[in-house]
């Protein structure tokens, strides 16, 4: 920790110990000073505390594609996690700087792929297969260095909202297809989309250890990566609802396990889920099986529904947390105050180069 970060510590103990209704009003005061010029956008995982300032919220398709279109904040905050500031960096202008109230907001799934990895195994399936005919594609929930390489090797990022549409289309065009780093999502869109378990082999990176359940049939290869969040949910608290309340629908992100998928009525992007509910008859009763602010969220917005959590104790994205009201205050103060200690987002360039090239292949597919 540098002297700056201890700095910044000190100061944002002070905004604990604030009372939140003096903080509101100061986010909105700066906010209202810079008016255009500035822009807040916030994940659909994000507290209320943090989404009733911002200015667009979304899942990660809509929020990347929200930075590669507007050319008109010259200051971005970005509410979410690392890789999706990243992204808003390497897609948005030059004259525009992405701010990120908390560095130490990561994502663990992210985590599980990086690049000395994925050249190892880049190298092993080039070998294995014995075929240039391999396209790599990255859930958008990996670091600026891996959308870097998979730009490298021409080929796309994908978000849980276009990964079915991208896959599809992959497949066409690949004979194989490495997806990292969550096997989950890559598992769940290629089995709806009639690609049998015989044909999905799982890359074990710590081991370096390829899987295959029919080495004549593999076409998808999976990274051996998985999101902690969506682990969390089971096929035993489906049935407990189900035992319950026989009439409940169950829809679930594509980040849980496929086992969880085929226990659920449906499977869905945050925007699905979303999407879903609103279409679904007033009174309907839902179990929903992703992160719990979200779904508090729809609790509040469909009041007319009987929206419920899937695993009632299970835990948020802690990372996504660590953006809250207090790190917000302090970020918007130091528009006006501190310029020099704003937590500023910025992949070098070789980096958002390669990248930039994966994500728009993405943007053009979807």
């Amino acid at each position: 920790m540098d002297i700056l970060d201890i700095k910044r510590q000190a100061r944002l103990e002070k905004y604990y110990a604030e009372a939140p209704e003096e903080q509101i009003e100061r986010i909105r005061e700066i906010k209202n000073h810079f008016g255009d010029e500035l822009m807040i956008v916030a994940h659909h995982y994000q507290k209320d505390e943090i989404v009733q300032f911002a200015d667009a919220v979304g899942d990660s398709l809509k929020l990347a594609q929200i930075a590669a279109t507007n050319k008109t904040a010259k200051k971005i905050i970005f509410c979410g996690v690392t890789f999706m500031a990243e992204t808003a960096d390497i897609l948005t202008d030059n004259s525009q700087k992405v701010i990120f109230p908390d560095p130490t907001a990561g994502c663990s799934l992210a985590d599980m792929a990086n690049s000395f990895q994925i050249t190892k195994a880049w190298k092993f399936l080039k070998n294995r297969y014995s075929s240039s005919d391999i396209i790599p594609i990255t859930y958008v929930n990996s670091s600026a260095a891996i959308k870097s390489f998979v730009g490298k090797h021409n080929g796309v990022v994908v978000t849980s909202g276009n990964a079915r549409n991208i896959i599809e289309w992959a497949l066409t065009r690949g004979k194989y297809l490495f997806f990292l780093p969550d096997q989950n999502l890559g598992r769940n869109i290629s089995i709806q989309l009639g690609v049998s378990q015989e044909a999905l082999a799982l890359w074990k990176p710590l081991s370096e250890e390829l899987i295959e359940n029919n080495p004549e049939k593999t076409r998808i290869i999976l990274w051996d990566g998985y999101c902690s969040v969506h682990q969390q949910f089971t096929v035993r608290q489906i049935k407990n609802l189900r035992n319950l309340y026989p009439d409940i629908k169950i829809i679930v992100h594509p980040e849980c396990t496929n086992e969880v998928v085929n226990a659920s009525d449906e499977m869905g992007s945050t925007a699905d889920i979303i999407n879903y509910i609103h279409k679904s008859p007033v009174g309907s009763r839902i179990a929903v099986g992703t992160d719990n602010n979200l779904v508090i969220r729809l609790q509040r917005l469909f009041s007319d529904r009987k929206v419920m959590l899937l695993n009632p104790i299970a835990c948020s994205c802690v990372l996504m947390n660590r953006i809250d009201l207090p790190h917000l205050a302090l970020t918007m103060d130091n528009l006006i105050q501190r310029p020099e200690e704003l937590n500023i987002v910025k992949v070098d360039n070789e980096t958002s180069h390669f990248a930039k090239i994966a994500l728009e292949n993405m943007l053009k597919l979807s």
